[in-house]
């Protein structure tokens, strides 16, 4: 088929849009540039935390409570603050354990959208997958969304690492929205998702038709992700990037495994790329093995600062439980830095197969995990090897033109059928 080439008025919704609290701010800051570039018009729409977007790319702020804001987690608002029905929905589902944003966001949306429906030519969600996306199409709005991956698995992840029935029921009522997400996801024609491998999770977890689901790779800003002139690597320095502190992430078992590479290795220490947590798996860990000292967090950080990490580090580490793509991956081998990495979800599909671009090892294997990083803490020749190699893969397989090109592709295909 031969699509037409011409403007499109693009509506990209994020629940969250800032690119430091995760994969999905990211997707939406580059993947809006990409279009733009391409010569569509691309207007962003997304809650707070609020998206670091482009000069070209217009936005429009969809406010929620901001329940979850990093200085006043699960705060209370009070009734003043309330505008709406749905920010009573908002309160109520928090109040109660549940996770609102997905379904909120999508409403709120849907109100704005539908008030200038001519306005758009397409509307693509990003993961939120909210019951709003259904009152767009049924008002005679195209709508595409972003499957990164079926929050199921987080769910259970979760799930499956819980202790005591009050921690599960808990659990159970926080990922409530997965039952919306997947009803809404049957329901759209058109679904994108970012690996073959995701694109098998979505097919089996919402049970849509392989044809409906495309597949289209993230991309990676080669110059912003790009490696140091010289070597700035810092002996023993491990870098990784965990965004939540779930069992998802695995971070407990790269705690685990740095904890027995300090018995052979006195200057083995880690710099995780997110928050530090004051409670929880992760700094449990961190107490059990006394590994204070030798673990910092770095959080809210500037692009500047996390390519300067990736260049500090003689190794990275994905020790993930599950990946639908994973962008922290491509950003290390981007910068050339060596990378360990599990064989969970999409990470062999993005690094290759073990020691084409990084050394794969099992997911939830402390062991394997310590090896491997030793392994390359103790051969510089295999750094450099690994280094150069992941550069080369993500420069010819990771371009967020490729992925704006075959996204608007699937915006033709949905349009006209």
């Amino acid at each position: 088929m031969t699509l037409p080439d011409r403007t499109l008025r693009i509506a990209l919704l994020t629940y969250r849009g800032n690119p430091f609290s995760g994969g999905q701010g990211v997707y939406v800051r580059y993947l809006s540039r990409a279009l733009y570039e391409l010569g569509h018009e691309v207007t962003v729409f997304s809650g707070q935390p609020y998206p670091d977007l482009e000069e070209g790319v217009a936005f429009e702020a969809v406010p929620s409570l901001d329940l979850y804001r990093s200085d006043d987690p699960f705060r209370v608002p009070p009734c003043s603050e309330l505008r709406d029905a749905i920010d009573v929905l908002e309160l109520t589902t928090m109040c109660t354990a549940g996770f609102p944003e997905p379904l909120t966001f999508s409403l709120r949306a849907a109100r704005r959208l539908l008030q200038e429906r001519g306005r758009f030519d397409v509307v693509h969600d990003n993961q939120s997958l909210g019951y709003g996306l259904l009152r767009m199409q049924g008002a005679g709005l195209p709508v595409i969304a972003t499957v990164h991956h079926p929050c199921s698995i987080d769910r259970d992840l979760a799930l499956a690492a819980a202790h005591g029935w009050k921690r599960t029921l808990s659990l159970r009522r926080w990922y409530g929205f997965t039952r919306m997400q997947a009803q809404v996801a049957t329901r759209l024609p058109r679904l994108i998702t970012v690996s073959e491998a995701a694109k098998a999770d979505v097919i089996r977890g919402f049970g849509v038709t392989e044809g409906r689901v495309a597949v289209v790779h993230n991309g990676v800003d080669t110059v912003l992700f790009a490696p140091a002139s010289g070597d700035l690597s810092v002996p023993g320095r491990i870098t990784t990037t965990a965004s939540a502190d779930v069992p998802l992430k695995g971070l407990v078992f790269l705690i685990e495994a740095l904890a027995k590479l300090r018995t052979e290795r006195d200057d083995a220490h880690l710099v995780v790329v997110g928050a530090n947590p004051e409670r929880g798996p992760v700094r449990e860990a961190i107490q059990r093995f006394e590994l204070g000292d030798v673990v910092t967090f770095e959080s809210g950080i500037g692009w500047d600062r996390l390519v300067e990490l990736y260049r500090q580090a003689q190794v990275a580490v994905v020790p993930s439980l599950y990946e639908g793509f994973s962008l922290p991956a491509t950003e290390a081998m981007s910068c050339a830095t060596p990378l360990v990495t599990t064989a969970a979800g999409a990470l062999p599909e993005v690094v290759g197969r073990d020691g084409e671009a990084a050394l794969v090892v099992p997911p939830a294997d402390a062991d394997a995990l310590a090896a491997a990083i030793a392994r390359l803490l103790e051969d510089r020749s295999l750094r450099h090897q690994l280094g150069r190699a992941g550069r080369a893969r993500v420069h010819t397989r990771f371009s967020w033109r490729a992925a704006a090109e075959a996204t608007v592709a699937e915006y033709h295909r949905l349009m006209h059928g």
